[in-house]
């Protein structure tokens, strides 16, 4: 992560789970139920071994006014070594 800060966790990890883990913050509001998408982070490196978006979180993301090139924490599930940001790190 940008902050210099790495953690290790078991693959099926939520991405929220795993900056929860880091001991950084993240906005959050509706308890990693994907309904308010403030848990958006960029994704700079690593991104291309992640699902594809879904149409549920493509679907939230529009509903809230969520940058398209964010993922949804709550809703990206850990399989491979990523380095994420938000805009308040």
């Amino acid at each position: 992560m940008p902050s210099d800060r790495e953690v290790e966790v078991p693959a099926g990890t939520t991405l929220l789970e795993a900056v929860v883990a880091s001991g950084l913050p993240i906005a959050r509001s509706c308890g990693a139920d994907g309904v308010c998408a403030k848990c958006g982070l960029r994704i700079v490196a690593g991104g291309e071994a992640l699902s594809p978006e879904s149409e549920a979180e493509t679907s939230i993301k529009t509903r809230n006014r969520i940058d398209p090139d964010l993922r949804l924490a709550c809703r990206v599930t850990v399989s491979c070594n990523l380095t994420v940001t938000a805009s308040y790190w």
